[in-house]
């Protein structure tokens, strides 16, 4: 199958970089035919293709007609709440995980759909009220019904709607230059289509080699048990590296093999932009070479190697997190305000609930929200206590043993996290934190409750300074009023300027 998919895949590529730019009506139905072959008439998904048509539509309506800030929010309920109920379905008719069905590409379809209500709000919103990637990606023409299915019905991959239209008009390479003008697809496309799959092949000759001794379904025999406790913790940290082997090895060679058609269509599924097509054009070099970073979905070496929680959060699934960053993170934080744990946690809960029912998956999400609030208030106390402005021999190595430790305890945590996620039942997801003596548990809740009771104590005694500063100026202050008003706070920041 994967085979016949691979075959498929090259030849609609092929012909799909071939369409002239000003047939964009074309590409449209192009991609709408082929669509419809795989996920009909390949893989027979007749009645899930009607479900994702109608979440499609569904969306398409509500995004035209509905103009308040209330809009994204009917969409996410709407199709988010339409994944859940087939993952509910999935897991009542016990459904093995490797067995493909439409709750795969649904989650692709939940990102895309989600992301496009946001967008076209943004594009209704003053330009100035938005940041970076909001203005990159608001939608402020309103599609047609031909190229909002173009877009979505394609099911994958997971990009924003501002993107695929640029690949329709050809405006994704406007920026060609050194070289390559006059060419549709930059040059440079194939070497790294290459490189990411000899590096695929490595991760998936790994996986294969060891899974049979290091993945954490071996940790849940009893014969694991017959290890000493620092065994079982260390063996913990390879196994969470031989697993991830698997997801690198499939998201790089998917990266590689699939077009913008075939997408998706896998279960665990590639987030990344299709090289081949040239989706994952971004931009050139200083040097004139073109660059392809738009197709990463991983980045291998940050994520086994990461120096804090946040490196490895943004190196893993990409596609993945910008879209729980932009429709979820920074949109429950209050206006005016940035998004702190409230947005973290709701960030992970919805990770969690994407993924699908399992006990395992809300363990390692929400344990994986503290571990990045946590990550957040160490670096903000103890980082300047390694790391200062100097360029001196003894700043350089606290710089390094805090970037050591920093690796050191988020492969810890991560993996402590990784190892639920792979467990449905919880009685099971449970066990393996309790074989490595829950070492993540006290690794994360320690410092979490002292960060909470340090931060009240010390808000609570900043006020009190800040209060008693205010209401108890000095005469001298007092006495320079010029002109004799009824008792006024003096702002601290004044009063230290004028004693200056």
């Amino acid at each position: 199958m994967v085979a016949l998919f691979d075959s498929l895949a090259a030849a609609t590529g092929s012909i799909y970089v071939r369409i002239p730019r000003t047939w964009p009506g074309l590409k449209h139905l192009f991609t709408l035919i082929m669509s419809f072959t795989f996920l009909c008439l390949v893989m027979g998904l007749w009645s899930g293709t009607l479900q994702l048509l109608g979440a499609t539509l569904l969306t398409y309506f509500l995004a035209a007609t509905f103009r308040g800030h209330t809009m994204p929010w009917i969409v996410f309920t709407a199709v988010m709440g339409h994944l859940t109920i087939s993952h509910i379905y999935r897991a009542l008719n016990k459904t093995a995980y490797e067995t493909f069905e439409i709750s795969g590409p649904q989650m692709v379809l939940t990102m895309k759909l989600t992301t496009f209500a946001w967008n076209v709000f943004d594009g209704r919103r003053p330009v100035e009220e938005l940041d970076a990637w909001q203005k990159k990606n608001r939608v402020v023409k309103f599609p047609s019904l031909l190229e909002f299915l173009g877009y979505a019905i394609l099911v994958g991959p997971s990009l924003e709607y501002m993107t695929y239209a640029s690949l329709i008009d050809g405006s994704l390479f406007a920026s060609s230059q050194s070289g390559d003008k006059g060419r549709y697809v930059p040059r440079g496309r194939k070497r790294v289509a290459y490189t990411k799959l000899l590096i695929g092949f490595i991760s998936l000759g790994i996986y294969v080699s060891f899974s049979g001794s290091y993945t954490f379904q071996v940790a849940s025999a009893d014969a694991w048990l017959s290890k000493s406790p620092f065994m079982r913790i260390m063996e913990l940290q390879l196994m969470g590296t031989i697993e991830r082997c698997k997801y690198y090895a499939v998201w790089l060679l998917a990266e590689v093999r699939s077009t913008i058609i075939i997408r998706g269509f896998l279960r665990i599924l590639p987030q990344g932009a299709a090289i081949l097509t040239g989706l994952g054009f971004d931009g050139y070099t200083a040097t004139g070479g073109s660059r392809w970073s738009g197709a990463a979905n991983v980045d291998i070496l940050e994520i086994e190697l990461p120096s804090s929680p946040k490196t490895y959060f943004d190196a893993w699934n990409m596609k993945t997190n910008i879209w729980l960053r932009e429709t979820i993170y920074k949109r429950v934080a209050r206006k005016g305000k940035k998004p702190g744990f409230k947005s973290t946690m709701c960030t992970f809960v919805t990770s969690a609930f994407w993924h699908g029912i399992g006990f395992g998956y809300y363990l390692a999400f929400v344990y994986g929200g503290f571990v990045s609030a946590v990550a957040r208030q160490c670096r903000r106390t103890l980082r300047p206590y390694f790391v200062s402005d100097t360029n001196s021999s003894h700043a350089t190595h606290s710089k390094r043993l805090y970037d050591i430790m920093g690796t050191i305890s988020t492969t810890l945590a991560i993996n402590f996290a990784a190892a639920p996620f792979f467990f449905s039942r919880l009685q099971e997801a449970l066990e393996i934190w309790k074989r490595v003596n829950w070492y993540g548990l006290w690794m994360i809740g320690v410092p979490y409750i002292f960060f909470t009771f340090f931060k009240t104590s010390h808000t609570t005694s900043e006020k009190k300074k800040e209060v008693k500063g205010q209401i108890s100026p000095s005469s001298a202050e007092l006495s320079a009023r010029s002109t004799p008003e009824p008792f006024t706070v003096v702002p601290v920041d004044t009063m230290i300027s004028k004693r200056s």
